[in-house]
């Protein structure tokens, strides 16, 4: 096991060799929605590449979550396989969002020996759903005024 501390600059030391070998900024936060956001986790047992759907109101996250479920089979066919869609996730603080996530199981950030292939997952996954979003942005956008 490792210390809180060696744990801490074991995923600093990922995320810096990360963004070297892949450098390009990612869209992340920048989608023009509020509350709306592709992000990167990895922890000892599992990668995953996800769409967080943070909005307070309910109504708005649902409605953002259903634009993306009606575009589910062309999102699947033409850009990635496997997404996992949760309407209904409740984090630890009791707030509940949506998430759609796609996830490599069997690497872990704490083994060296898996980075490059979590890198390759992360680069091909996130990839796939930002050209995805840039595609069909405008009809996600375009929810009715909450």
């Amino acid at each position: 096991m490792y210390s809180k501390e060696e744990t801490q600059r074991l995923k600093r030391e990922f995320w810096v060799e990360f963004s070297e070998k892949f450098p390009r900024k990612w869209l992340l936060y920048d989608t023009k929605i509020k509350d709306f956001s592709f992000k990167f986790y990895v922890d000892n047992k599992k990668a995953q590449v996800l769409i967080a759907i943070e909005q307070r109101s309910d109504e708005k996250r649902i409605a953002y979550f259903e634009k993306l479920e009606s575009l589910k089979n062309i999102l699947e066919e033409e850009f990635i396989k496997d997404l996992v869609f949760e309407r209904e996730h409740t984090l630890e603080s009791g707030k509940t969002i949506s998430l759609i996530w796609v996830e490599k199981l069997g690497v872990g950030v704490s083994n060296r020996k898996y980075w490059q292939e979590i890198f390759e997952f992360y680069n091909d996954k996130m990839n796939a759903l930002e050209l995805f979003y840039s595609e069909y942005d405008g009809y996600i956008k375009d929810i009715e005024k909450f």
